[in-house]
């Protein structure tokens, strides 16, 4: 008799984790690692310093919620920049700046789009997601899945910096099982290196085009335009 591959909560949660890890570690050029034990808790909140949260739907439905303390946000941020070929002395220094919140914004959203490929091909379904926003916050704020889930559950996972910084992860979604009855052929997606390779280029296109623009302006004041 054929044995039955079944995929639960927790190892969703996993493949949540390892989409997390390998983006921010790629985008970085720096280790970031997450925690082997997991935390169950009852209910996921926004919390101080900076985070953001994604609605899942489709064929499962769930929240997910990133909380950076604002030395996390701001390593990540940097050493992002820094691998983009920008200037320390170009760089935001406070945690509630647009850029930060741009840039962690981004990368949580290649992060998701890394994790909803995973599930596309592994699992065989199609879920979809929001667009990530960070907030920058000083209170806590819950928050809850709009929909009756059955039988809700919700997870707390920690993540480390190369410089030991602390960021959590927490997902709630309803106690699911997945069962392959098949074998099927996983086909690969784009690989978080592609990614960051894309993200990269596109932004030295825009420096370019930043540089072009000056100067043109500059010309122009030279001939009194």
């Amino acid at each position: 008799m054929k044995k039955t591959k079944t995929i639960t909560t927790d190892d969703i949660l996993l493949k949540l984790c390892q989409s997390i890890s390998n983006v921010l570690s790629t985008a970085t050029d720096s280790q970031v690692g997450y925690s082997a034990m997991v935390q169950k808790i009852n209910k996921t909140s926004l919390k101080p310093d900076i985070g953001c949260f994604v609605l899942f739907d489709g064929g499962f439905t769930g929240l997910v919620v990133n909380n950076f303390s604002q030395q996390a946000a701001l390593e990540i941020y940097q050493n992002y920049m820094l691998k983009m070929g920008i200037q320390q002395e170009d760089l935001a220094i406070h945690h509630s700046s647009d850029e930060v919140a741009d840039v962690l914004g981004e990368l949580m959203n290649q992060a998701v789009g890394d994790f909803t490929s995973k599930i596309r091909r592994e699992l065989q379904i199609s879920i979809t997601q929001n667009q990530p926003k960070m907030l920058a916050l000083n209170k806590q704020i819950l928050l809850s899945v709009d929909t009756n889930l059955d039988r809700p559950q919700a997870r707390r996972v920690s993540f480390t910096t190369e410089k030991n910084n602390i960021f959590y992860l927490e997902l709630a979604m309803d106690k699911t099982e997945f069962i392959q009855l098949e074998e099927f052929e996983q086909h690969d997606d784009i690989d978080p290196d592609t990614i960051i390779e894309n993200a990269k280029r596109e932004q030295a296109d825009k420096q370019k085009q930043e540089s072009a623009s000056t100067v043109d302006f500059d010309l122009l004041d030279e001939l009194g335009i």
